[in-house]
């Protein structure tokens, strides 16, 4: 008995470390931000605890991922007409595969600021699932690097190039599709690629008059935002942000529970945060605020669903961090900021310095933030700011972060890096 016993206790702990050693998708196992790595390191920059940088080429802001011994990233040419993938090595950063996978003959246009491959995406045992958006949404075999399945039939005009990454739940792969002529979500079987089903947006966005006038597309249409599903009240709920509304479904059957889109701003572009009982959104440019929404109710939500809003320290693309009772976020001009989740009330706000894309990181109580000019800061996840370290790279970061065991694997504008004490 005692030796089954051993073994047992052997085996749960080999597959928690395991699981801990995974980067299945953009912010993580959880689609958080969180990580469970105890020792990461707290002095890193160019040079500084570096294991291995290896060049990506052509223009990408898609985060990294992580399976046993590889990390993938996808990868585009600035004229988005070339779409492909790398993946490389976890211990040396050798480059194991390079592939091109689809061409582009008229590439819809794409703002300077974004790229041809920003969706980051989902890795699994054997299978990666990629999207850049409506030229191409893919499952790979992670040994072959070969195509399982391909859609390419998705009609959407991404506006300013497309930014919503995949979402892989009990055997669907759940993505946003909000463009200027279009805007619905899908769930596809993960095994073949078909549709299992598709749900329009319910709200009309021709009649949004902002500034009192009719806008009927562009960016009152346009959205960035990656979905997420969440277990409340016994159930499972898919949270959606479109360009202007915010949507809970049913995630088996595509059904809309409820919507909010009572704050005016638009064209989300994070990934939902979700706590006590509230759904913390950053609706995007324009009014901009971070809005706790209380979970639950049917059809359209009104102001009695809103529980605070905080107008000062929103972000409009970086997603936050809840941890316990706070919130965290940076905005995009580099203000980070500590929230009273149950209240809204503003712990602390600090200028870190730079402009800000890429979603923070939270692992061991430390907080990581990464510029777009390469920078990185390294603060104390509590209700007082104090300053861990910080460091700074060659080129800047518009991707997340992923972690596997101690280590950090980072991307710029330029490489990949692995950064490990």
């Amino acid at each position: 008995m005692t030796s089954k016993i051993f073994f047992l206790v052997a085996a749960l702990f080999t597959f928690s470390l395991h699981a801990e050693d995974n980067w299945p998708q953009f912010r993580g196992p959880n689609g958080d931000g969180h990580s469970d790595a105890k020792s990461l390191p707290t002095e890193l920059g160019e040079g500084v605890h570096v294991k291995w940088k290896v060049a990506t080429h052509g223009k990408a802001w898609s985060s990294p991922v992580v399976w046993r011994n590889e990390v993938w990233v996808t990868t585009a040419n600035e004229e988005g007409t070339e779409l492909g993938v790398m993946a490389f090595d976890k211990a040396t950063g050798k480059v194991l595969h390079d592939k091109a996978l689809f061409k582009v003959a008229e590439p819809q246009f794409c703002h300077k600021f974004n790229s041809y491959a920003s969706p980051t995406p989902v890795i699994e045992e054997g299978r990666l699932y990629v999207s850049f958006g409506s030229p191409a949404i893919a499952c790979l075999d992670t040994k072959t690097c070969s195509v399982l399945w391909e859609r390419r039939d998705f009609v959407c005009n991404h506006f300013r190039g497309a930014g919503s990454s995949p979402v892989v739940w009990n055997g669907l792969l759940f993505h946003n599709f909000d463009g200027s002529d279009h805007q619905f979500i899908v769930a596809l079987d993960k095994k073949t690629g078909k549709t299992v089903w598709e749900v329009k947006r319910s709200v009309d966005y021709k009649d949004i008059e902002p500034d009192g006038k009719v806008q009927a597309d562009g960016d009152w249409r346009k959205a960035f935002a990656t979905p997420h599903v969440i277990d409340w009240k016994g159930k499972p709920l898919l949270l959606s942000s479109g360009a202007k509304a915010h949507y809970a479904y049913e995630p088996m059957t595509g059904k809309e529970l409820w919507r909010f889109d009572e704050h005016g701003a638009h064209s989300a572009g994070s990934r939902p945060v979700v706590g006590h009982g509230m759904w913390f959104i950053t609706p995007g440019f324009g009014k901009k605020q971070i809005i706790a929404l209380k979970l639950g109710g049917s059809g359209a939500l009104d102001e009695s669903s809103v529980a605070w809003r905080e107008p000062r320290g929103a972000p409009s693309k970086p997603s936050m961090i809840l941890d316990g009772d706070y919130l965290y976020a940076v905005d995009d001009k580099g203000i980070a900021s500590c929230l009273d989740a149950k209240t809204g009330a503003v712990k602390w706000s600090q200028r870190l310095g730079g402009d800000y894309s890429a979603s923070p990181l939270l692992a061991a109580g430390r907080l990581y933030f990464f510029s777009e000019t390469g920078a990185v800061t390294i603060v104390a996840a509590a209700p007082e700011f104090k300053k861990l370290g910080e460091g700074k790279f060659d080129d800047g970061f518009m991707a997340a972060p992923a972690v596997s065991g101690a280590a950090l694997f980072l991307r710029t504008r330029s490489a990949l890096y692995r950064v490990e004490e």
